[in-house]
């Protein structure tokens, strides 16, 4: 990143005609620009008293070239690490404003969840009762609640909704993984999807909580024994004609770039013999990015339901569902 030049001046009181004076206010008003932008060596420019403020003409032109070459520094420099002067100044502006969507986002999901949470407490009796594997009243509170959360800040876009198999179908979904904010596009389909989740997530108040009514299934990453358990359990719901989905990532891409695919999802379909469908997320990682949590960006998000695809061989399904996301990201630019 291109840095700025840092100007140290000493100040004496000389007596100075008014124009020589009114030029030296002005010069230091445009050449002092204090960036922070790190550099492990910024050159430093030091003007000596005597060249400064002794008033004459040979001076006052040294003077005026030396804060040319330094005003056209700083413009190099920002144009250097932001593409642009207008880009360079703009986009703290654009960060705040992101910044405070973020905050607004997390205050409407948090409000809403508390008030739909009763509701699910409450119902949760009945649900264990007559509907343990697909757990139908939980999902239509989610599915409330998530989209009385994006309403505000963004629109969903859905393309191929008739792909999808009827609600009481037991299938295994996956999709591409690029932010936080997947969960909840996916969660307005209104299908019973059992979700895989980090053990740690169960920990949040209110949202953690939801997640362990509705049966979403804890995994410990590095624990094989966590990722033999969490298969059975999937095994277990879709015999049961429950639906399961699976981000085979394993994590969220940083840069939009589609990660390799785990091949857990794909067994479990082909020993079960129910389909595998695809789905291509585009844009949640455009508004919030994964890593910066704390903003939300400005846009849209759309979600493209692919043809499910059916075999008995994992290699196979992987592989063709790797190929159609891939390409839908690739024609989505």
């Amino acid at each position: 990143m291109a840095y700025s030049s840092s100007v140290q001046l000493q100040f004496r009181f000389y007596k100075c005609s008014s124009n020589y004076t009114m030029f030296y206010a002005d010069a230091i008003r445009q050449c002092l620009v204090f960036d922070k932008r790190k550099s492990p060596c910024p050159p430093q420019q030091i003007l000596h008293t005597d060249e400064m403020f002794t008033c004459k003409p040979n001076h006052y032109s040294k003077l005026h070239n030396r804060f040319n070459v330094l005003r056209s520094v700083v413009v190099r420099s920002e144009i250097a690490g932001a593409g642009s002067p207008a880009a360079a100044y703009q986009l703290p502006e654009f960060q705040l404003t992101s910044k405070v969507r973020g905050v607004c986002f997390y205050a409407v999901t948090s409000i809403v969840a508390i008030f739909l949470f009763v509701l699910m407490v409450i119902g949760h009796p009945f649900v264990l009762l007559r509907d343990r594997y697909q757990r139908s009243f939980h999902h239509l509170i989610a599915k409330i609640w998530a989209s009385m959360t994006v309403f505000p800040f963004f629109k969903i876009k859905i393309e191929g909704f008739e792909n999808l198999p009827p609600k009481n179908s037991p299938a295994v979904y996956v999709a591409n993984h690029q932010s936080f904010l997947d969960i909840y596009a996916l969660l307005t389909l209104g299908r019973n999807l059992k979700f895989i989740s980090k053990t740690a997530i169960f920990l949040f108040p209110i949202v953690g909580w939801a997640m362990f009514l509705m049966g979403v299934i804890p995994l410990k990453r590095m624990d094989s024994r966590s990722q033999l358990q969490t298969l059975k359990r999937c095994m277990e719901i879709v015999k049961n004609g429950g639906s399961v989905f699976f981000f085979p990532e394993g994590t969220r891409s940083k840069d939009g770039r589609l990660g390799n695919f785990k091949k857990g999802a794909f067994s479990i379909a082909a020993k079960t013999g129910v389909p595998v469908v695809p789905i291509t997320l585009v844009g949640t990682g455009k508004i919030m990015p994964a890593g910066m949590e704390g903003i939300l960006n400005p846009g849209s998000v759309k979600i493209i339901i692919h043809q499910p695809v059916q075999g008995d061989n994992p290699d196979t399904l992987c592989n063709e569902a790797v190929d159609v996301i891939s390409n839908e990201l690739i024609c989505q630019g």
